[in-house]
């Protein structure tokens, strides 16, 4: 079990933990496809719980490295960036939208995961492992992610028009990529 507090292991505590995001995440997509849009939310939030944790036991215990930095960025991508996009469009788009407007949804979601992709790549190419800086330039995509879950809860109980939800994802994604200094908890 000495793995476990190695910072050379893929399979450290630290990492343990992210791959259990990365699980939910999985696991979350899996329900959306299955229209189980309540577990699926209830997967993204285990995801989201498991993100916090491991880079504080990555801190705590010294188990940060490059591979735990890009493990981090690729669970944040699924859990973060394509599970509230997929949500979105398979709850309120498909159901909600004519071909027309269907195709704009999907560029509209497209442009959100590029957006969310960016971010990450950028993210890591200026990251050091272990290294916390007091701001993040630009929304993380966790905040986005919780941004994108409150507009579809807003939109499920019709506190905002189907065209609201395209304009805010788009808000959104142009959020994670700008120079808004948002603080690290």
């Amino acid at each position: 079990m000495k793995f476990l507090f190695t910072n050379t292991s893929h399979f450290n505590l630290a990492n343990m933990f992210t791959f259990v995001n990365i699980t939910a995440g999985l696991l979350a997509t899996y329900f959306i496809t299955q229209n189980n849009f309540f577990i699926a939310i209830i997967l993204a939030w285990i995801g989201g719980a498991f993100d916090i944790f491991d880079g504080k036991i990555a801190r705590k215990y010294n188990l940060s490295n490059e591979f735990g930095v890009q493990l981090d960025s690729f669970a944040d991508f699924l859990s973060f960036v394509l599970v509230p996009v997929f949500l979105i469009f398979q709850a309120v788009y498909i159901v909600n939208f004519s071909t027309i407007m269907l195709a704009v949804a999907a560029a509209i979601s497209i442009y959100y995961v590029i957006s969310g992709l960016r971010r990450l790549i950028q993210f890591n190419i200026n990251a050091d492992a272990g290294e916390v800086n007091k701001y993040f330039t630009g929304v993380p995509t966790p905040l986005g992610a919780i941004l994108l879950w409150l507009v579809y809860l807003a939109s499920t109980y019709g506190f905002l028009p189907d065209f609201g939800v395209l304009l805010l994802m788009v808000i959104i994604g142009w959020s994670l990529n700008s120079k808004i200094k948002v603080p690290h908890p």
